[in-house]
């Protein structure tokens, strides 16, 4: 008996997109956690210039590396998105700690976040509930 819907209420057409949606923040933030575990060259510089001291990168890309792992186990999801929030919200204060151009370098975490909470929304039946669009 295929009805088209999942046991959360979400169409099938939504909870595809949510996951394409929510496939774009993941495969950023995979990448940059493990260049951040590895430590690659640019990661040191990048701290560097960002006045933290390189030895941090290794942890906050564990750090990383944890919250985006909650986010994509449906379970947890909501509790991922959340401390993603919060990482990311840091990585806009550094930018703007440091004088980072706006659109480029402040906002970008910013888009990730919407892409990480819009694909979420999408996917997830009882989120939208909670925070119902109106029109």
């Amino acid at each position: 008996m295929e009805s088209g819907t999942t046991s959360t209420g979400v169409s099938s057409k939504r909870l595809w997109a949510g996951r394409i949606i929510s496939a774009l923040p993941v495969l950023f933030l995979l990448f940059d956690s493990v260049i951040h575990i590895i430590r690659i060259g640019p990661v040191d510089q990048g701290f560097a210039e960002l006045g933290y001291a390189v030895t941090l990168a290794r942890p906050l890309g564990i750090i990383e590396l944890i919250c985006v792992i909650l986010y994509v186990i449906p379970r947890t999801s909501v509790l991922g998105a959340a401390l993603l929030t919060g990482y990311l919200g840091g990585a806009v204060a550094t930018n703007v700690r440091v004088g980072a151009p706006i659109f480029s370098h402040v906002l970008f975490p910013v888009y990730v976040g919407v892409l990480l909470w819009g694909g979420l929304y999408l996917r997830d039946g009882r989120l939208r509930a909670i925070f119902p669009v109106r029109s």
